[in-house]
């Protein structure tokens, strides 16, 4: 599925039951490399659809996840972090989120409590601002981070950013305001019948989440340049006859071979703990035990490599 063309999900379902006035539509994340925005769509979700870390740039395509509510059904895109490309991959992802910004109902600045404004959010909110069409709600996120005076200088400083439909401070981590964060989003949605069944969570391929959730785990402890030299692909994901077993195998690819070895570790330690760690989370999201093979592979500067990025599924509309 096309991760920009929404409008064939606005589709209603074939029996709606809804009451009057139920709304439903699309909120979209933006913000700064790093300031929580899938931490909270996880957390406005109720449950992992997103994967998080605290290296800059770990997301790399649209995630949907959707919010279910008794007068409102939400559907949260988060989107790669707005920042300065340097790379091929780099432009692709900056496009990506300016071409979802159009497309949605509602959309959400991140920033976080505990960094000061800098260049980034500045550059953010002048880009939002010429999205006149559609309201922006400013949310200062990990507020658990810091104390209630630093959160309203925060506030302050936010409010002077721009002109914003609503201004939110929430906690992800800490559970703070987020159905107020919800509530807010929901009254800019359009009135209209779910677009989604009861329970789905998310639209994500299972082997993309799988993907992902390998790269997770494949981020942590790494040298600072790693994280964007790791890209996962599944390469064949099947269940056992049994129904009680699926076997995944997966390629992680890297730009060097020098990165192939931070990857592998010594004897292949690190790549076994990777495995460990990513299956255990695998299992979590299917539901059933789960055999994991990982590959380390080397695809030459993929990241500036157009044949290579659509070969790892990053075309022009990752």
């Amino acid at each position: 599925m096309n991760d920009l063309d929404l409008e064939k999900l606005r589709l209603p379902l074939e029996t709606p039951s809804y009451p009057e006035g139920f709304r439903s539509g699309f909120a979209c994340f933006v913000g700064r490399p790093n300031v929580g925005k899938s931490t909270l769509m996880n957390a406005l979700v109720g449950q992992k659809v997103a994967i998080t870390s605290n290296r800059p740039q770990t997301t790399r395509r649209t995630v949907r996840g959707i919010v279910h509510r008794p007068e409102a059904q939400l559907i949260v895109v988060d989107t790669p972090g707005l920042h300065k490309p340097r790379t091929l991959l780099g432009e692709r992802l900056d496009s990506l989120v300016r071409s979802t910004l159009v497309e949605v109902d509602v959309i959400v600045f991140c920033i976080p409590a505990d960094e000061p404004i800098g260049r980034g959010d500045t550059y953010i909110a002048k880009e939002l601002a010429e999205q006149t069409s559609t309201p922006v709600v400013a949310v200062v996120t990990k507020t658990d981070l810091v104390d209630r005076d630093a959160v309203g200088r925060q506030l302050l400083a936010v409010s002077e950013l721009g002109d914003w439909a609503d201004i939110v401070p929430v906690s992800a981590e800490g559970e703070f305001q987020l159905d107020t964060v919800a509530e807010v989003m929901c009254t800019h949605l359009p009135e209209g019948p779910p677009l989604y069944p009861d329970g789905d969570l998310t639209d994500e391929p299972e082997e993309m989440l799988v993907a992902e959730l390998v790269r997770e785990a494949a981020l942590e402890g790494v040298r600072d340049e790693l994280p964007h030299s790791i890209a996962v692909v599944v390469d064949e994901m099947s269940e056992r006859e049994d129904k009680e077993l699926v076997d995944i195998y997966a390629s992680l690819y890297v730009e060097r071979s020098s990165q192939k070895a931070i990857v592998i570790g010594t004897k292949g330690a690190r790549l076994r703990d990777v495995g460990s760690r990513a299956r255990k989370q695998i299992e979590g999201l299917l539901g059933r035990r789960a055999f994991l093979d990982l590959r380390v592979r080397v695809a030459k500067d993929w990241q500036r490599d157009p044949k290579l990025l659509r070969r790892l599924g990053f075309d022009q509309q990752t």
